[in-house]
């Protein structure tokens, strides 16, 4: 049963899993997910703020989960453990920011705390007034004589994810304006202020697939790119059979790839098969984490890529392919997210499949010029009969290398 705006429920549980729900569709907005820890109000610094940029809390009490879509629905998820909220916190309030338009254009927007220790709900608040508001408190958890609750707050904001982090005490990163202010005599050294906190993320489409990494000044420093994914809970017609076939097959496993050129000519790929997990600080500049089996947004599959040798990168394909447990695409929801050290996020997700592919190239990078550009491709491909995934991308991209048989 939905709270009341203003009400509150004792939450009994050590540790909670925040989910913030809505429907998905066409003018739909993109809504996000984020955590305040406050004391007397306000935050200490702003570290106390965890959202898509800064996902966990340094404490580890509060983690930013990600996005899960299911049909035409959609959640993302805060983890919060409530044993480990530092004593000074006396409250972590829950918002909503609207990327793209107002909530008035979001239907079926609620908050629910689950009993993350087995998924019981605790409480539920769904918004049935938004109108022009492009940021939301929806709850917040407090603590009261030792003991946390839960209030439904309802609380919006018309100027956005910056204005309801700067009224909690949030400095937010903003583009510096030129002056005409005549040259004063250096002042003596001082500590350098900490960065302000960076709240812009750019979202990948048919419509504009493509960025400039230079343009947005993210070309130094590592840049991580995440795939996550889930199956899909219904199925028709021949992605029935394809169900079927995971459960039979057990986990499913997808292998995040790519393959590089470097400007000396030289060719490869990082992929977990044959341990060939690449390098940092030597060619090709990119490195594989590891081989993951969950697909859940805190760790998924990850590489990293050394964009301070972007000088000898020529172009990289992001590639996935499905190692075991499924055998197309067809089934899946799947995100990916490319994070550069001193730029904004670079995140979408794939188009549904409709062909029977095993191997999908995610996302090209080029460096031409010296512009380096992230390009979506979201390109399903079938291969043919006896020709591995990843000959499949190589004869798609022209990269004309020779292949042998890997194993993990």
């Amino acid at each position: 049963m939905s709270m009341l705006k203003g009400t509150n429920v004792p939450v009994p549980a050590q540790a909670v899993r925040v989910e913030l729900g809505w429907r998905s569709g066409p003018g739909v907005p993109d809504v996000d997910a984020s955590a305040l820890l406050l004391v007397s109000g306000k935050v200490r610094s702003d570290a106390d703020f965890v959202f898509y940029n800064q996902p966990a809390h340094a404490s580890g009490a509060v983690r930013h989960d990600g996005k899960t879509p299911s049909g035409d629905s959609v959640t993302d998820t805060l983890s919060i453990d409530l044993a480990r909220v530092e004593a000074a916190v006396e409250t972590v309030v829950v918002a909503a920011s609207a990327d793209g338009g107002n909530f008035g254009r979001v239907p079926g927007l609620y908050v629910r705390v689950l009993d993350a220790a087995n998924g019981t709900e605790i409480a539920r608040f769904d918004s049935q007034d938004a109108s022009v508001e492009t940021a939301f408190v929806l709850g917040e958890l407090y603590r009261r004589q030792g003991a946390w609750k839960f209030r439904a707050v309802g609380q919006g904001y018309d100027s956005g994810l910056e204005g309801l982090a700067r009224d909690f005490g949030i400095s937010v990163d903003e583009p510096q304006q030129q002056t005409s202010a005549p040259v004063a005599a250096p002042a003596p050294a001082a500590p350098a202020p900490a960065a302000p906190v960076r709240l812009t993320k750019i979202t990948l489409t048919k419509e504009a697939p493509a960025v400039s990494l230079t343009k947005q000044g993210g070309t130094s420093g590592m840049m991580r790119v995440n795939l996550n994914w889930e199956m899909r809970k219904q199925f028709k017609g021949w992605g029935a059979k394809l169900g079927r076939a995971v459960a039979m097959h057990g986990d499913l496993d997808l292998d995040l790839c790519a393959l590089y050129e470097l400007n000396d000519g030289r060719k490869g790929v990082v992929q977990a098969l044959g341990n060939a997990f690449g390098s940092l600080q030597q060619p090709p500049y990119i490195h594989l984490d590891g081989d993951d089996r969950t697909g859940s947004v805190s760790t998924g599959e990850n590489l990293t890529i050394n964009l301070d040798h972007k000088d000898k990168l020529r172009r990289v394909v992001i590639f996935v392919a499905v190692y075991e447990g499924a055998r197309s695409f067809a089934d899946l929801h799947a995100t990916v997210t490319l994070t550069p050290q001193n730029g904004a996020p670079i995140d979408f997700s794939l188009d549904e499949c409709t062909v029977p592919s095993t191997v999908a190239a995610l996302a090209l990078i080029t460096n031409e010029g010296g512009d380096l550009t992230v390009r979506r491709e979201a390109r399903y491909l079938v291969p043919e009969r006896g020709v591995s995934p990843q000959r499949t991308i190589d004869y798609a991209y022209g990269w004309g290398m020779n292949w042998s048989p890997g194993r993990k």
